[in-house]
């Protein structure tokens, strides 16, 4: 297949990339560069199936051409983080959907197959476990700049599903805490990273609030695997919950980082106030169910936390030895 990865100099985006190119697809990336790395796809770079195009999803002229030569896109573009949230609520909403409404408008004019990566953050602060695909969303008051993302998000996913009734080909993706190499960027806000420059520094590892809240972490392995099987006519229509069900808190996941990176570092509690400003809001625990997604796309997690914050960790080793971070 001919396939365009918006997006795709990013963390998840390079690795989907190197995936798609082993399945025997060619591939175009799509990024601006905003937080993406052109030294993400060094492997891919000699590849004759790849290209890459330096551009935004919101040049519509750019996106058109593009859409016009393939069979699906992944649309993985996005502005994200907690950071952004909260600092930045415009730049997230329009970032994230005028961008997406490009793509849907095009790929519905060329027929292309959509997949549209989403978030378990469009779930908010629901406290009904574990969160299927069509759970109730239980977000804060509009004028806490917190929820601006999972708003946003939601909305791209009301589009997805409208083309969808209108007959195009689109499946959503809902990440669950996604982590491994190459989540270095600042504005993804990733827990996981943050704590292993910290161990590996031997620095004070910052746990926000009490540490007693409860996620699932899903290697990027694991979270490739279950986008690429999105590209499947049975998942046409859906959306898939894309994680891990095997849960940690923050706190052991601080303390589990620190023993395998071999750190002195101390660990640190920090009031959400300090972190993120007041009236920032958080959620106690979030665990998908993925039996949609075992049922339908065949998808099992297979690396284990410890595999994967180990693998973590020798990456992100090197990187600090070779001056990258």
């Amino acid at each position: 297949m001919k396939i365009l990865v918006t997006g795709g100099a990013g963390f998840i985006g390079s690795h989907l990339v190197e995936r798609l190119l082993e399945l025997g697809h060619s591939v175009w990336t799509l990024d601006n560069m905003s937080t993406g790395r052109l030294d993400f796809l060094n492997k891919v770079t000699e590849n004759n199936r790849h290209s890459v195009i330096h551009g935004s999803v919101t040049d519509k002229y750019l996106l058109r051409g593009l859409m016009e030569r393939v069979d699906v896109v992944f649309h993985l573009a996005a502005v994200l983080g907690v950071k952004n949230t909260v600092e930045n609520p415009l730049k997230v909403i329009e970032g994230n959907i005028d961008g997406t409404r490009n793509i849907l408008e095009l790929a519905y004019q060329n027929r292309v197959k959509v997949v549209f990566s989403s978030t378990s953050e469009v779930y908010g602060r629901n406290t009904k476990l574990p969160f299927s695909e069509d759970s109730d969303r239980v977000l804060g008051a509009p004028s806490i700049h917190r929820w601006c993302y999972a708003t946003a998000k939601a909305l791209d996913e009301h589009l997805c599903f409208a083309y969808a009734e209108k007959g195009l080909p689109v499946s959503i993706v809902r990440y669950f805490n996604a982590y491994g190499p190459r989540q270095t960027s600042s504005q993804y806000g990733g827990v996981i990273p943050r704590f292993i420059k910290a161990a590996l520094r031997n620095e004070p590892i910052e746990v926000h609030h009490d540490g007693s809240q409860i996620r699932c972490f899903t290697y990027i392995q694991d979270t490739v695997e279950g986008t690429v099987a999105t590209i499947s006519s049975q998942a046409n229509g859906l959306a898939f919950n894309i994680g891990s069900e095997h849960s940690i808190t923050i706190l052991n996941l601080a303390q589990k980082i620190r023993e395998l990176a071999d750190s002195s570092s101390p660990i640190v509690h920090v009031p959400y106030e300090r972190a993120y400003g007041p009236g920032y809001e958080d959620m106690p625990i979030r665990i998908p169910d993925i039996s949609r997604a075992r049922r339908l796309l065949q998808y099992e997690p297979s690396i284990t936390l410890e595999e994967g914050l180990s693998r973590s960790i020798a990456w992100f080793r090197q990187q600090l030895q070779e001056g990258r971070l």
